[in-house]
């Protein structure tokens, strides 16, 4: 199990320099995969095995059989996918959906290793910029074309198009081509070392399919117009989709001709996806039978799910830290009140929010220790991270009504604080916790909780001065954050910079992590992060402790990205 706080066990598993290919040893850069299954059926517990052993008297006939079992997962969570169309929402609940029904070229394991997808293999060229992918033969769609080459060309182009929500993934990519029917070639703007891990969500769909139902291009949800590829799919994954009722359910089915039918367990034939808002109808949902999985299990009943005999609760850590964004850009508040000037903007304002806070009583009391009080926006398991860094100051209101009064502010000042109320652990008490501690310092917050989708929306129009943020990083890596985070924003960096954060300096220590030079590389690094932290754009609040319970004959082990594959969940075990 994944350490609680730390993800210890899968960090040791990390080289201390980010993996710029595929495995073997970390001195070459051009290293190749050969395509060798890493995920095993994992068989069953004894009660399954010993009542099959009885009926077929044989335990290699058992070892065949999960994916001819008929046996539904009901799969709740706190919010719907957005979409169906994988370029057109970048968040983790859009994600959790798209990796059962669509395939990147490559996937990223428990232990953070990268895996062949779509992809058996990838190889980094003489010239750095160039990056070969050897793309999988016999791989059918779910309307049964064969994938090619030309697929892989059509959907990264498509994912890094102006629409796509997956764009800034592919910010370094300066051209995509195919070589022959199974290669693809693509070539950066500028040496990326970690090419291949930006790759994990990005899903492929069929070129053909997606030209016939004029789906070329993604659309952001919610646009008047509802496009093709929003509401219907063409995936190679393992399950496909049979309905989909937004908001409401949707349901798959096992994809009998997928690839990898004989690779991995696929114990779930099919899945009912649904989205319940309510943290205690989620919870009584499962306790009452009604569900099998819940994926977003509220703080407040993790220890009540836990004294079910019937019901079985796994912890971990996520790869994901909590932290709130500061308007520093703007010369006035966007939600201003009265203000001749943007408070936000004086780093000794931001210092005194920082001082304001008590980090570990949030986590103690309303997370109920679901979480670990943190210093820095990057969480422990990326390349960056340091905990020489990751200091968390103690609480000091005086301190910090002294730097309010510094910076002009003596009485304090009004704010408005946007937080969702569905997409973290006790995101809104969280808020309303903050919102408590910053009045002790004048400060005085009107707390704004609104559904995720319609907190993001506001954020990303920029309608927000202090806002609750969260991010994971499937890479692995320090510069998906500082890219989209930190960069100032443009046409390849600062994609989800909505601070107005802009440095000239950073901006050029971001970009000479276009390197090959590893060494180099994580020095600086830790030099941006130092930089990072003495700014203040960002709040660190805390990293997440993630709980899943489930029925207790299925097994749904923890994933650090919060995103369950569920083909590799075995057969459940018989009561």
């Amino acid at each position: 199990m994944i350490g609680i706080g730390r993800w210890g066990a899968a960090k040791a598993h990390l080289p201390s320099t980010p993996a710029p290919r595929t495995g073997g040893s970390v001195d070459a850069l051009a290293d190749v995969r050969a395509d060798a299954p890493r995920v095993k059926p994992v068989r069953t517990r004894t009660g399954l095995a010993s009542c099959l052993a009885i009926l077929l008297t044989s335990a290699a006939v058992f070892a065949a059989t999960p994916a001819a079992v008929a046996e539904t997962l009901r799969w709740a969570r706190a919010s719907d996918a957005t979409t169906l169309d994988p370029h057109a929402g970048n968040t983790t609940a859009n994600h959790s959906l798209f990796h059962q029904i669509y395939e990147p070229l490559l996937t990223r394991e428990r232990d953070g290793s990268l895996q062949p997808a779509l992809a058996t293999a990838w190889q980094m060229q003489a010239d750095p910029t160039v990056w070969h992918f050897t793309i999988r033969e016999g791989v059918r769609f779910h309307d049964g074309q064969l994938l090619s080459a030309d697929d892989v060309v059509f959907s990264l182009e498509r994912a890094r198009a102006a629409s796509s929500d997956m764009k800034s993934w592919l910010a370094t990519v300066a051209e995509i081509s195919k070589l022959d029917a199974h290669t693809v070639v693509v070539r950066t703007h500028r040496v990326n070392p970690i090419l291949p891990s930006y790759l994990v969500h990005i899903h492929i769909l069929n070129a053909a399919w997606a030209r016939a139902n004029h789906a070329l291009l993604p659309q952001a949800p919610g646009q008047a117009s509802s496009p093709f590829a929003e509401t219907h799919e063409n995936g190679t994954g393992p399950y496909r989709v049979v309905s989909r009722e937004p908001d409401r359910r949707t349901v798959l089915t096992r994809f009998d001709a997928y690839w990898g039918r004989d690779r991995f367990p696929l114990g779930v034939s099919d899945i009912i996806w649904l989205p319940i808002s309510n943290a205690a109808t989620r919870t009584s949902a499962l306790m009452a039978g009604e569900i099998d999985f819940l994926q977003d299990v509220p703080v407040q009943d993790v220890s009540r799910l836990e004294q079910q005999p019937d019901i079985r609760v796994t912890r971990g850590a996520e790869n994901r830290t909590v932290f709130f964004g500061f308007n520093v850009g703007d010369k006035t508040l966007r939600r201003g009140d009265g203000l001749s000037a943007n408070p936000l903007a004086d780093l000794r304002v931001r210092q005194a929010f920082n001082l304001a806070i008590d980090r570990a009583s949030i986590v103690r009391v309303v997370m109920r220790g679901m979480g670990q009080p943190t210093g820095l926006v990057v969480p422990p398991s990326v390349n960056g991270y340091s905990d020489a860094l990751d200091l968390v100051p103690p609480p000091d209101p005086a301190v910090a009504r002294t730097l309010l009064a510094e910076a002009g502010y003596p009485a304090g000042f009004q704010l408005v604080m946007n937080c969702p109320n569905d997409r973290y652990l006790n995101d809104e008490a969280i808020c309303v916790a903050v919102s408590g501690m910053l009045a002790r310092i004048g400060v005085n917050v009107t707390l704004e909780s609104r559904p995720s989708a319609v907190h993001f929306a506001k954020v990303l129009k920029r309608e927000t001065d202090f806002w609750l943020y969260g991010w994971s990083v499937p890479t692995l890596d320090s510069a998906y954050m500082l890219d989209a985070l930190f960069h100032s924003s443009g046409k390849a960096y600062g994609a989800a910079n909505l601070t107005g954060y802009a440095d000239p300096a950073m901006d050029a220590r971001i970009e000479s992590l276009s390197t090959a030079d590893l060494r180099y590389r994580n020095a600086m690094l830790h030099n941006i992060w130092t930089r990072a932290n003495q700014e203040l754009v960002y709040l660190p609040m805390h990293t997440q402790v993630l709980h899943y319970a489930t029925r207790a004959r299925f097994d749904i082990p923890i994933d650090p990205f919060d995103i369950p594959f569920i083909k590799q969940v075995p057969p459940p075990r018989v009561p």
